[in-house]
């Protein structure tokens, strides 16, 4: 399903700048802005209703759902059954020129030796010109570790199916089992994403 079937175009446009501005600033000062924004480009005509606010306080996935992303580097779908089978399963929803999610990158490649063992999924729904470069200049470490993968969000699968967060970059830790297992959105510290990825 693409985004389109479930949020209008005012909405997208919406969710694009909520995403954009929460990457610095704080969840109010872009949930305001999306409305101000909405009340500014709304057509002017008294019937038309206002674009209804996205979900951003709704609870993410207790389980994995089914989705399809494609792997940045070749273009092959991936789907649910092409996850890792063992540890956990941490998918991490990011902005490439958000800059909490280069130092989160940054901060996960420069303690790689301590998630050798988990699986990493960087979802993005930007250009895949814009992500192709993204672990390569803030996260060199990672780049070619087998349970490390970068994922495009093509249709917006993971807003429309896991949760839209409050802020990039967005962390979403499953088990094995496929149960949500933690969730954060914005910066932490990485002895604790270290703590929540492996634990």
């Amino acid at each position: 399903m693409s985004i389109g079937h479930k949020y209008t175009t005012g909405t997208l446009g919406l969710l694009a700048l909520c995403f954009t501005l929460s990457c610095n600033s704080g969840t109010e000062q872009a949930n305001n802005t999306a409305e101000t924004t909405a009340t500014e480009t709304a057509a002017p005509q008294e019937t038309q209703q206002a674009a209804p606010s996205a979900p951003v306080s709704a609870e993410p996935a207790n389980a994995i759902p089914d989705f399809t992303f494609y792997i940045l580097k070749n273009g092959i779908r991936f789907n649910k059954e092409d996850l890792a089978k063992n540890g956990n399963i941490t998918f991490i929803l990011f902005d490439p020129s958000c800059s909490h999610c280069q130092h989160e990158a940054r901060d996960l490649g420069q303690h790689y030796d301590k998630l050798k063992n988990s699986n990493l999924y960087f979802v993005s729904m930007n250009d895949p010109a814009l992500m192709n470069s993204f672990l390569e200049t803030f996260a060199k470490p990672l780049v070619d570790k087998t349970n490390i993968t970068v994922l495009y969000d093509r249709d917006a699968d993971f807003i429309n199916k896991f949760h839209i967060p409050s802020q990039y970059p967005a962390t979403y830790v499953y088990g094995a089992d496929g149960q949500l297992k933690e969730h954060w959105s914005g910066d932490r510290a990485i002895d604790e994403i270290i703590t929540a990825i492996t634990q």
